[in-house]
């Protein structure tokens, strides 16, 4: 049955998705880098290098999952193949947690970029940039609310000038700020710096590369997933990571580490990208400086909205991912017309959201290293799971159609392992120690998010009657019976239209509603649209309708009937069930359009594209029902 409340689309060809790819893990400079260099120093472009390169290949393990399993669910959905439900959910959680991370800190620097924009500094102090952050999530989610948005408008034109801008500060800034002597003083421990701040720095980097989550999402909206995926992973991370660490070497070139500080980290922490234009002072023409600081700061703007947006996104599909494995309540797992993901997840990731942004201010004195410490304890756990993952399905699913498969590889025991997963899950998992010994909201929030993870895990597992480690498979149901009040039925005459009224009967049955039937009867334009029909098909019209009003009696249902001469057939039933007030319409559909390269017959496909309401459409199987 197909329905006019489509679930996820495949709409996503590859430009579309490395934008959006590009788009997320590009906003990450905008947010890591002042953060990261306040701890690495002059070892900045260094860390941020290393932490590029485990990203890869990291990535690596995730263009094999998820190619191979193009759903919603990113990480969590191979994990729990490969293991159990909880592992999945353990997974999907901490992930979870890491979407609102990256939607509240990209809330909060968004003010600091806009101010540079309009050159109001009031706006980066406290509480104005909480609070503008707080208003931007609620804006986001208002809008998520009150209709679906595609993931992918709009945002190859904000990847394109995203890019531009990056580029321009790279070519500027390798002109007039690049020093390779100030970066070669940099390669060593600061006087003021250990090796513990090196420690505390690589864990941190985490935040300079997200979004790997965000894409895999999108794989069920993918179209040929196991090339479009790939494909806009690798460039978009390789590309990533080169402007990156050369923005990050023009950064602390402009900026180099003094008695253990550097501006970068203090007065930019929170816009750098800024504070790299605002060192091209003396350098270059006021006025361009000017335009620079403009453009660094609409694409600022834009690029931090992107991603909270797509980190919405993000965590819907998640939370759909889970709930429809049992993990979350299945209210999570409705899909809804005007937002299409659940309504109450988006508005329970936006309080949550908000609430982070609250804690950092109230809390952390506004220091986003907190969260980006937090973010950390998340995204560790989720890659290593992930390559542990895909390291396990090489030998438990031999014959699963893996159309990307992580090379090199490495056989043993005959199974070929793939050597990216081998040392990418040590090395991951090692951070993370990292990680939890030298971050204190690593170390404590962490495991308390998880341990509250846990509760609602069990919770759920157990009003549901499932055990704790059992497969769920997800079961299609159709939306609650408020909404099937009444059925519209246009009949075709003959055995295609009586199996509709079969079907409406049998859902009318269930969900306690009213059918009405009726046969639309199209009069040529040559023919005047009112008048006696010809009495051979007045006589079929008259049959077919007493068929369907005994076939409800039959069933103790009342189906309505009624004849509508119109033009167009679809422009009748559309007409016809907004003036009804119909909740579903259900069609029928012959096998001989397929055989003609088009699913569904014209009629079908316009009333899916304008109904006001759900369609139901049977589309029956070769040999049933020719005509």
């Amino acid at each position: 049955m197909a329905r006019k409340l489509r679930g996820f689309e495949r709409v996503l060809d590859a430009p579309a998705l490395f934008a959006v790819a590009y788009g997320e893990i590009a906003s990450s400079l905008y947010i890591a880098l002042g953060i990261v260099a306040a701890q690495a120093l002059g070892l900045t472009p260094l860390v941020l290098l290393l932490t590029g390169v485990l990203f890869f290949v990291v990535s690596l393990s995730y263009a094999e999952g998820t190619a191979a399993l193009p759903e919603t669910g990113g990480a969590a959905t191979f994990v729990r193949r490969a293991f159990n439900d909880l592992a999945g959910f353990i997974t999907g959680w901490v992930l979870f947690l890491d979407f609102l991370i990256v939607m509240a800190l990209s809330a909060l620097f968004a003010p600091h970029y806009l101010a540079a924009t309009i050159s109001a500094p009031t706006l980066r102090e406290a509480p104005w940039d909480a609070v503008i952050g707080c208003a931007l999530i609620v804006a986001i989610t208002a809008v998520r609310l009150a209709r679906r948005t595609r993931a992918h408008l709009g945002s190859l034109a904000i990847a394109v000038l995203d890019l531009v801008v990056q580029g321009l500060l790279v070519v500027l800034g390798a002109a007039f700020l690049l020093s390779p002597d100030v970066l070669g003083e940099g390669l060593s421990l600061a006087s003021e710096q250990d090796w513990s701040d090196l420690a505390y720095a690589l864990p941190l980097a985490m935040l300079a590369f997200t979004g790997l989550e965000t894409v895999s999402n999108l794989a069920e909206e993918t179209r040929e997933p196991g090339r479009a995926l790939p494909r806009s992973l690798f460039s978009a991370i390789g590309l990533v990571v080169v402007v990156t660490v050369l923005i990050a070497a023009i950064g602390m070139s402009a900026y180099p580490a003094s008695d253990g500080e550097t501006a970068l980290g203090e007065e930019w922490l929170e816009a750098p990208l800024v504070g790299i234009v605002a060192a091209f002072d003396g350098s270059l023409p006021s006025v361009l400086v000017d335009v620079l600081r403009l453009a660094v700061g609409i694409s600022g703007v834009l690029i931090l909205v992107a991603a909270a947006t797509t980190s919405v996104s993000g965590i819907t599909r998640l939370t759909h991912s889970l709930a429809e494995h049992g993990s979350l309540p299945r209210e999570f797992a409705r899909l809804e017309r005007r937002a299409l993901v659940s309504s109450e997840a988006l508005l329970i990731a936006a309080g949550l959201a908000i609430g982070l942004i609250v804690l950092t201010e109230v809390v952390a004195g506004g220091d986003p290293t907190f969260l980006a410490s937090l973010y950390s304890f998340g995204v560790l756990i989720a890659f290593t799971a992930a390559q542990l993952a895909v390291i396990r399905l090489r030998g438990s699913e031999r014959d699963l159609v893996r159309p990307f498969r992580a090379r090199p590889s490495v056989s043993i025991r005959g199974v070929p392992v793939p050597l990216p997963a081998l040392v990418g899950a040590p090395l991951t998992a090692a951070v993370w120690v990292l990680a939890m010994v030298t971050h204190e909201g690593a170390r404590y929030a962490g495991p308390m998010w998880l341990a509250a993870g846990l509760v609602v895990f069990v919770l759920v597992r157990r009003s549901q009657e499932h055990g704790l480690l059992e497969h769920v498979e997800p079961v299609a149901e159709l939306p609650p019976g408020a909404d099937f009040g009444r059925i519209l039925v246009p009949m075709k005459v003959g055995d295609i239209g009586e199996e509709m009224v079969a079907t409406a009967i049998a859902l009318a049955k269930e969900r306690g509603a009213e059918i009405d039937a009726i046969t639309v009867v199209r009069v040529p334009r040559r023919y005047a649209l009112e008048g006696e029909l010809p009495p051979h098909i007045a006589a079929r019209v008259d049959a077919s309708l007493e068929e369907a009003r005994a076939l409800g009696e039959d069933h103790g249902v009342e189906v309505r009937t009624g004849v509508v001469r119109a033009r167009s057939i679809g422009y009748a039933i559309v007409d016809e069930a907004r003036e009804r007030g119909a909740d579903v319409i259900v069609l029928g559909s012959s096998p001989r359009w397929r055989r003609q390269s088009r699913f569904f017959s014209p009629t079908v496909d316009f009333v899916l594209r304008r109904a006001p309401c759900e369609v139901l459409v049977v589309a029956f199987p070769d040999g049933v029902f020719e005509e």
